[in-house]
């Protein structure tokens, strides 16, 4: 038995421990499994990343693997980045190239600490433009070569840096046309809103004034009311989901989150609602001066119904009721998994 515990006990030690090693034990600043790099290469990547870390310490990683076996290029670089600590532990400021030969996939893995530098926009970008069209080529080299230059080049110059982010910006700028014809197509969605809206509340108004001069009966009317609400309300989402995105797209900066995160406005705006609503239907009965101030409990005019709602295509109640190479060790640092990939 104890022999028993003893061997299991071991097993479990053993596996914990190759859990641990999952990933390959870097020991330079380079490591080239791959082997797509020449002796020269090498040595021109190692001597460039090395005299870089040792300038600012920031540690710039290249690992180059075969496959990726039943991980995400992803996953593989987030568990080889923080098994490996790469960076300082008190800046967390170390950045993995992850190269993967077989499954033509790369990623940039970044540490925190470098993460409002190295944005995942920034990464994806040297990754499609400066990476990928030379590895469609097999100039492995070049294209590593060249990303790891514009790392140090953004790292080392903010200016550098900002103009690239800007030049990005205006490469997704959407052209004067493509915004004319976004706001033509969302604004058919708000006009569509706004009617289906202004159909749902004026019959709901109809609602209202039915049952204050005593053509609608008040029990059917009851019934009646809530399915008004659901139409006018349809509308109003329909009308005002689009006035979103459309401030959005804009960039207007209209910020929501304050009525999102405290619903307590609506104790105040659906009763206000309800007496809005009464409001208008009484001077629409004033209006027309022709309407007594009366009510009917249960029984609606049946020709005031048929009239009324059967044709405003909303409401089909009846009538009278309701219803519807060199020594190389991490520092210490993590990586959260920020960073971007890309395949060729």
């Amino acid at each position: 038995m104890r022999k028993a515990l003893l061997f299991h006990f071991f097993l479990f030690i053993s596996i914990l421990g190759m859990a641990q090693d999952q990933y390959l034990q870097l020991r330079a600043i380079v490591t080239d499994s791959a082997q797509i790099f020449t002796p020269e290469q090498l040595n021109s990547l190692a001597s460039k990343l090395n005299r870089f870390e040792s300038e600012t310490t920031n540690q710039l990683v290249i690992l180059t693997i075969n496959e990726l076996g039943y991980e995400t290029i992803e996953e593989y670089a987030n568990g080889a980045f923080n098994q490996n600590r790469l960076g300082q532990e008190d800046k967390d400021n170390g950045i993995l190239i992850l190269f993967s030969k077989n499954d033509r996939e790369v990623r940039i893995e970044v540490g925190y600490g470098l993460e409002p530098y190295i944005t995942d926009a920034v990464a994806s970008r040297i990754i499609r433009n400066t990476m990928i069209p030379r590895f469609k080529e097999e100039d492995y080299f070049g294209g590593l070569d060249l990303a790891t230059d514009q790392i140090i080049e953004f790292l080392l110059d903010p200016e550098a840096l900002e103009e690239f982010k800007r030049k990005m910006e205006e490469d997704s700028a959407m052209p004067l046309w493509a915004k004319i014809v976004m706001i033509l197509f969302l604004s058919v969605f708000v006009f569509a809103g706004g009617f289906v809206f202004y159909k749902g509340y004026s019959a709901l108004i109809e609602m209202f004034r039915g049952i204050f001069i005593g053509k609608l009966g008040l029990v059917p009317g009851i019934f009646m009311i809530p399915f008004g609400m659901l139409q006018a309300g349809f509308g109003l989402v329909f009308m005002l989901m689009p006035l979103f995105f459309l401030s959005m797209f804009l960039e207007l900066n209209i910020n929501i989150d304050p009525l999102m995160e405290n619903l307590s406005w609506l104790y105040y705006v659906l009763p206000g609602f309800f007496v809005f609503t009464m409001l208008l239907a009484l001077l629409k009965i004033m209006f027309k001066g022709k309407e007594d101030f009366k009510l009917s409990w249960v029984k609606s005019d049946s020709s005031y119904m048929s009239k009324t709602f059967s044709s405003s295509g909303t409401h089909s109640f009846g009538s009278s009721s309701g219803g519807s190479s060199s020594s190389f060790s991490g520092g210490g640092g993590s990586s959260g998994g920020g960073g971007a990939s890309g395949s060729w």
